[in-house]
């Protein structure tokens, strides 16, 4: 599903302060893995993020993700493949807050040209699947860091992607949310989705949940 071989990210490449984010990584992920990148803040898992989902361009190296080089793509292609092949669960969970929950959703469906029947089915389903439901006409000023955080799944699972990438995704959640979100993996886990998790929340330490470990350091795994 991801295929990563001599992966480096630098930046300020040739000048004075030049940082390398990401030394020479090598990194396959098959179908169905849950993946977790451990490492402190600043240990590169999420520049590593950044570059499988597309958001961000490698210096030099192979990233594959289902057969595409997409490091090689144009914007506008990869745009529209980032689109249908991945969803992204953001740290601070980027949601409109003035907006209401089935609002921040349908802006995930607006590239697609879907009717708005169409539209009211994908979002009535991810939201049933993510036990939201109840607040699909609420605004998100007035939901809890945990109805958050479930919004901002159900946002990137509305296109059916195949992999779901989430970075540091308990940082602004309590221990039993954060447990929450774990079940929530394990039931996307089951769905047949590839997930790729970057925390250095100790929560992850123990799952009861088939996974892999990665642990990086200094840009290096």
């Amino acid at each position: 599903m991801i295929k990563i071989e001599k992966l480096n990210k630098i930046f300020n490449e040739n000048k004075p302060n030049q940082f390398y984010a990401l030394k020479d990584i090598n990194l396959h992920i098959d179908k169905n893995e849950v993946i977790i990148l451990k490492g402190v803040s600043g240990s590169g898992k999420s520049t590593l993020l950044s570059i499988i989902s597309s958001f961000m361009k490698p210096t030099n190296g192979l990233v594959v993700v289902k057969g595409e080089h997409i490091a090689k793509l144009p914007d506008k292609h990869i745009s529209n493949f980032r689109l249908n092949n991945i969803g992204f669960v953001f740290q601070s969970f980027n949601l409109f807050d003035q907006l209401t929950v089935e609002q921040n959703i349908i802006a995930s469906l607006i590239p697609k040209e879907y009717t708005q029947e169409i539209c009211d089915k994908k979002i009535d389903d991810v939201l049933k699947l993510i036990n939201i439901f109840h607040k699909k006409g609420q605004t998100i000023s007035n939901l809890s860091g945990g109805e958050k955080q479930r919004v901002a799944i159900a946002r990137a699972l509305v296109n059916e992607p195949d992999i779901i990438l989430c970075d540091e995704p308990t940082a602004a959640l309590d221990y039993d949310n954060s447990l929450i979100f774990i079940d929530i993996i394990e039931q996307l886990q089951k769905l047949g989705k590839t997930i790729v998790i970057a925390t250095h929340d100790t929560i992850f330490n123990d799952l009861s949940i088939d996974c892999r470990v990665i642990d990086i350091k200094n840009g290096e795994i």
